[in-house]
């Protein structure tokens, strides 16, 4: 092909003769950022320094390459892949690479609009490569930097909130869970539990059973091997000694006697209510969890609030203090103050009425906290549940409790209640309780083994007497499909 021939000396290039060659690199340049974007490391090999290329695509195969394993791992070994995302190292490492690939990445796209030759371009040329390579630039360097920034968030509560403690098996196949309530309000001395639940949860189906003790249960006994047993060996009889109250005791007791308590119980009061909640229900608790109820609106309002269906207008305040507000009835989209404050309303009702309210927010935590929340509000969801929670459950047992939380949202949540007729808080019969336990576990049992889903149990008086606050108690309280009776 002949070579082109230069217009003659002294005469001016016509402009569709300077067009052609223009709108040529102009095109080249968009390509080699496009290129940069799709396989990063391409412009470089076809058009700069092939070196750096090689090692970019290099670096890209081995990156789809660990994806592709880990997403095969993940079929087969889900529960060992999973684990990963709990690991301090993994994660460190982890948030390391997005770093190094994100900068990586921003210097391939300054690499490729150098290579592109801006200043060959027009002006109004070079102005749309610069814009698009700052865009692309900022989009997915940005992205990684963000995402990094997410894996020590995740790190970071891992390694603040969950400890490395020892890893409790399971008695019977079931996980005990002791739920607790902290209430450390200005009038009290010290913090006392405000709501005590126990959640049994099958080790493989993750079928849950909330057992709700009453905060005012009388004469608890502990288990003879521990030191409050050897000061109240007939039972927390001592004047105004309730269940919530033993928190108190213990901390206290820790507190003037340094050696009364084993060497490793870090938490003498979450030690002291876990084992009389043992006692009392006849049940091994594996770990507790303490969620401050001051902080319990910020980690609602962090998952966005729940649904519940109000039984009754509900007060905000009251007991000690004015009454601020209402909570209307019927079924509403709460934030996290009214949450709170329908989980704890008492001033129009009962200890009876809030336990069952405070399971229907348990039920709505589980059911409606999809994964889209979690991950699209994960920084705040981990800042809430940092301030907010303490637990003695080990990192390690992190990934089993995901896993569990998963099945279980595709089942029924049962619920027994300890509460009149059947036990009196004041003169409580031990062995009915115990009874109420081992029925209420093997009717769950049985429903896994027959793979059903039960009809819930409606407990409500007949003839239509009932309040529709006093049904919604009952039904609560002992259900065997907690959403059917929350709404």
């Amino acid at each position: 092909m002949p070579a082109a021939v230069p217009p003659p000396p002294g005469r001016r290039t016509r402009p569709d003769e300077q067009a052609g060659p223009v709108r040529v690199r102009f095109r080249r340049a968009l390509a080699l950022l496009l290129m940069t974007l799709l396989l990063p490391g391409s412009a470089q090999l076809v058009a700069g320094n092939r070196r750096w290329g090689r090692i970019a695509l290099r670096t890209v195969a081995t990156l789809v390459g660990a994806t592709l394993l880990l997403a095969i791992l993940a079929k087969a070994w889900p529960s060992g892949v999973s684990a990963l995302l709990f690991s301090s190292f993994v994660l460190g490492a982890l948030r390391i690479l997005l770093v190094l690939l994100a900068l990586g990445w921003a210097a391939l796209f300054l690499d490729a609009w150098r290579i592109g030759d801006p200043l060959g371009l027009a002006q109004r040329q070079r102005l749309a490569v610069f814009s698009l390579n700052s865009l692309l630039c900022v989009a997915v360097s940005g992205s990684l930097l963000f995402g990094s920034h997410l894996v020590a968030v995740h790190r970071s509560l891992v390694m603040d909130l969950f400890g490395g403690g020892t890893v409790s098996a399971t008695e019977s196949g079931r996980y005990n869970v002791l739920l607790l309530g902290g209430d450390a309000g200005a009038a009290r001395q010290g913090l006392r539990p405000d709501s005590l639940t126990v959640a049994s949860i099958d080790e493989d189906t993750g079928r849950t059973v909330l057992f709700s003790l009453p905060r005012n249960l009388e004469e608890v006994p502990f288990p003879e091997d521990t030191p409050m047993y050897d000061e109240f060996p007939g039972g927390f009889d001592c004047e105004g000694c309730y269940l919530n109250s033993v928190y108190t005791w213990a901390t206290e007791a820790a507190r003037q006697d340094g050696g009364l308590f084993p060497d490793d119980v870090d938490d003498a009061g979450a030690y002291a209510t876990k084992r009389a909640v043992e006692e009392v229900t006849g049940l091994r608790i594996n770990y507790y969890a303490m969620v401050d109820l001051r902080g319990f609106q910020d980690l609602v309002d962090a998952v966005g609030g729940v649904t519940l269906t109000v039984p009754e207008r509900l007060p905000i305040g009251g007991v000690g203090g004015p009454i601020r507000g209402w909570i209307e009835p019927g079924r509403q989209h709460l934030d996290g103050f009214e949450t709170l404050w329908f989980a704890r309303s008492r001033a129009t009702s009962d200890d009876y009425s809030r336990m069952a309210r405070q399971k229907c927010v348990m039920n709505a935590m589980l059911t409606q906290l999809s994964p889209r929340t979690v991950l699209t509000r994960f920084q705040d969801i981990a800042t809430a549940s940092k301030q907010i929670v303490t637990t003695d459950v080990p990192a390690a047992e992190l990934n089993t409790f995901l896993q569990l939380a998963g099945r279980a949202r595709e089942l029924p949540m049962a619920s027994v209640s300890f509460v009149p007729p059947q036990v009196q808080t004041y003169d409580p019969d031990y062995d009915t309780i115990h009874e109420m336990v081992e029925t209420a576990v093997d009717k769950a049992e049985a429903a896994d083994e027959a793979g059903s889903r039960p009809a819930v149990r409606r407990t409500a008086a007949s003839g239509g007497s009932a309040e529709p606050g006093d049904a919604h108690t009952e039904q609560a309280n002992q259900s065997d499909q907690l959403s059917m009776v929350c709404g």
